[in-house]
């Protein structure tokens, strides 16, 4: 091929307006390959760090110690187990202001750990509205890019007496150069945004999944507070009986 024909000459023989698009396209392709990166290693994080939790808790361990770690791990622990620490957090201080009342103290935990939850889902779809606006938006620009450039290629066509096709062919792909790039950015972006949002949603079902079932536990452990309710506000958070199992 031509020399006058490769990528980099194309672009630099192209109209202003057309290395500005590709400009445009090219910085937002490198913003979404890094949030495709930043995404999928913290996804990464949180599936491998819940699974782990998750087995801790349903080994048996006492409540209490679950706790203690939870909150000694802090952001650098799993979202489930922020959650879990949300909803045990909650639960103890309604037993520390003697709340005897079973079903009081599991909606509490529950609405504390549903807006853990919540939290969690945020930070984990953060971003991803970026990436579907990449792949929604970057080929349309890059169209406009290709229609500007055609233009300025006819326009400039127009002062010629006699039109070939190695005249036209030039200006025609510094246009469609735009195109690509649109593509470019384009096709990442899409892919990466179904898969995340896949993956958010079976951890999202996860989550889901334990805090009813942690709500369940709660709701049996709670069961003796009322009946002994002289007992029970007096008891120490390490004195949380397990979890059991399922």
């Amino acid at each position: 091929m031509d020399q006058n024909f490769s990528i980099v000459s194309l672009v630099l023989g192209a109209s202003v307006v057309v290395q500005l698009v590709l400009a445009l396209l090219l910085s937002v392709s490198l913003a979404s390959w890094t949030v495709i990166f930043r995404k999928y290693f913290a996804i990464k994080s949180a599936r491998v760090k819940s699974e782990d939790f998750e087995q801790e808790f349903w080994s048996g361990s006492a409540l209490g110690d679950l706790y203690q770690a939870a909150l000694g791990a802090g952001r650098q622990g799993s979202p489930l187990q922020r959650i879990f620490a949300s909803g045990m957090r909650e639960y103890l201080k309604l037993r520390e202001r003697h709340v005897l009342d079973g079903g009081t103290l599991v909606d509490g935990a529950r609405r504390a750990m549903r807006a853990a939850f919540q939290r969690e889902m945020d930070a984990l779809e953060a971003n991803l509205s970026f990436l579907a606006s990449v792949g929604s938006v970057s080929p349309y620009v890059g169209l406009f890019g290709t229609v500007w450039g055609i233009m300025h290629a006819f326009v400039g066509l127009s002062n010629l007496q006699q039109v070939t096709l190695a005249t036209v062919a030039p200006g025609i792909a510094e246009a469609l150069v735009a195109t690509a790039i649109g593509l470019f950015a384009a096709i990442p972006a899409v892919i990466a945004y179904n898969f995340f949002a896949r993956d958010i949603d079976r951890l999202a079902n996860r989550f889901e999944s334990f805090t009813e079932e942690f709500s369940n536990i709660l709701q049996r452990q709670s069961a003796p507070v009322a009946a002994t309710a002289g007992t029970a506000a007096a008891r120490p958070a390490a004195a949380v009986p397990a979890a059991g199992g399922r």
